[in-house]
């Protein structure tokens, strides 16, 4: 799963504590959050999606700017879902 980018190394342990939704025998909806549950997954890599292009343009004004952006990511595996305390 790719998520914001996390300042974490590759290997190492990252825990959720707040999770929204948990579905397991039944589907249990966070109020905001679901009590007493977290995630903990571990950092596979770390990365840079492909590059979009923002091109501005005003005609009869000769304005043209062109921008590239690239999003950090990190990537994580689950690796279990605890819940109660």
């Amino acid at each position: 799963m790719d998520i914001e980018k996390l300042d974490k190394k590759e290997g190492d342990e990252v825990t959720f504590e707040e999770v929204l939704l948990l579905e397991d025998d039944e589907t249990e909806i966070g109020k905001p959050i679901v009590e007493k549950a977290s995630v903990k997954a571990e950092v596979v890599e770390q990365g840079r999606e492909e590059k979009k292009i923002v091109y501005k343009y005003k005609p009869k004004k000769r304005q043209r700017k062109k921008k590239g952006h690239r999003q950090p990511y990190t990537k994580v595996e689950i690796k279990e879902i605890v819940v109660g305390s």
